[in-house]
């Protein structure tokens, strides 16, 4: 592997406490070097990074890749590409395939996939239970021993306590987080929006907030009654980030996570878009309320990761009517853009809080190598154009997906590039 010196950036590491221009040298694909100025060595191949951000590579927490079983939907490869794409470094997909990654020759499978893919690195999601039925425990100490990094049944949410609360003391002796989707089912049920003025307007049926709330109380409850590591997935709602608040101000070691597309929209981007699928997700658009709640959740730090929740369809699933469609957009080449024009350019968070949110936390929860630019650490490394205006195409994506509500939009800052174990696998 030829050597790679990444000259004139801004480096940007939180867990070294750096923003200033440096130089990285990456030899044999770990960090080799990270100094204010490194001489060119012989044979290295020299990437000038005047004008752009260099950043511990990112980790997307959630999506869903889809293979085995959905190919049509997504792959595995084209998932990668897509992630390489958006300036993600690696990627955690989650276990809804077909069949459910709930044994370890699944876990093996996809790892397989993505190594024959020769992109991004791919962490395996197992299954909290059997099939994602909520029945039984899956066989999660065989699938951490064949490479998941952590459990969750996600999109489904475990309407059984007790399982939950086996599923958390369990999980401990593996040293593996449960990632937790908050829903009362019963409550959603018919619904495919947030339910409030707006869905009364326009005549479709809502999914109350509370839903979401009562399952995320009952899940910190549990987690403070076993110690076991809880992560709440996707928090949309006012209520719930303020849970999460309360339980650090406690101290219980509970992490949640929330999407772009929960601080960029609302209920009423909904009634604009003509009754489009591509609206549609779950945990619903909010209420103004809830879409400040979490930019003020990003703001003071209650927020540990920001997620894609990336879910392709087919378009002729997204061609059905809104009630009918299926939940879930595409994320992975929009979620770096929309955080650097929302969140950074909005003046919400610094570049630094950013990157802490999409690379430290996430490695960190999930215990995986990453989230630095330490010499020795893996050369997994996000450079960032601050500057760059892109118009989101949805025509031109990487991932099969086209569901997108963000067509057309134009973002200020983008990624540039994406290095995985020193190899460039992408390029603007």
């Amino acid at each position: 592997m030829k050597p790679l010196l990444i000259r004139n950036g801004r480096v940007v590491d939180p867990s070294q406490g750096l923003d200033h221009g440096m130089d990285l040298l990456v030899e044999q694909g770990v960090i080799a070097g990270l100094e204010e100025k490194i001489d060119t060595p012989a044979g290295v191949e020299v990437l000038d990074a005047a004008g752009l951000v260099v950043a511990p590579g990112f980790l997307d927490m959630h999506a869903h890749l889809r293979e085995p079983g959905f190919e049509h939907k997504e792959t595995i490869e084209t998932g990668c590409r897509a992630a390489a794409r958006g300036g993600f470094t690696a990627v955690c997909c989650m276990a809804n395939t077909r069949p459910v990654n709930d044994e370890p020759a699944v876990t093996r499978y996809m790892m397989e996939k993505a190594r024959a893919a020769g992109c991004v690195r791919i962490y395996p999601v197992g299954a909290l239970s059997k099939g994602c039925r909520g029945e039984e425990l899956a066989e999660i100490g065989e699938m951490v021993s064949a490479g998941a990094v952590a459990i969750s049944d996600s999109p489904n949410t475990i309407r059984n306590a007790l399982l939950m609360r086996r599923a958390l003391e369990y999980c401990q002796s593996f040293d593996v987080p449960v990632l937790a989707h908050s829903e009362d089912i019963d409550l959603t049920a018919g619904g495919c929006m947030n339910e409030g003025r707006v869905s009364t307007r326009i005549g479709l049926q809502g999914m109350p907030a509370a839903a979401e709330e009562s399952i995320a109380a009952r899940d910190i409850l549990l987690a403070e009654l076993t110690g076991g590591r809880l992560h709440l997935c996707h928090l949309s709602t006012k209520g719930s980030l303020d849970l999460a608040r309360m339980a650090r101000r406690k101290g219980l070691g509970i992490t949640c996570e929330v999407t772009p597309h929960h601080f960029a929209l609302t209920e009423e981007d909904v009634a604009g878009s003509n009754y489009d699928p591509a609206w549609k997700m779950n945990p619903p658009l909010r209420s103004e309320e809830d879409r400040e709640a979490v930019l003020q959740a990003v703001y003071d730090g209650t927020v540990d990761a920001i997620v894609s929740d990336h879910a392709p369809h087919h378009q002729d699933e997204k061609e059905m009517d809104f009630a009918d469609a299926p939940f879930g957009i595409v994320g992975l080449e929009t979620a770096v853009s929309l955080c650097l024009d929302r969140l950074v350019h909005g003046r919400i968070i610094g570049l630094g809080q950013l990157v802490r949110m999409l690379s430290t936390a996430p490695a960190k929860i999930l215990g995986v190598p990453g989230g630095t630019l330490k010499a020795g650490s893996p050369a997994d490394i996000s450079l960032i154009d601050l500057g760059a205006r892109v118009t989101i195409d949805a025509a031109k994506f990487a991932s099969k997906g086209r569901n997108t509500p963000f067509h057309g939009v134009l973002l200020r800052g983008a990624p540039a590039a994406t290095i995985v174990g020193g190899e460039i696998v992408w390029r603007r």
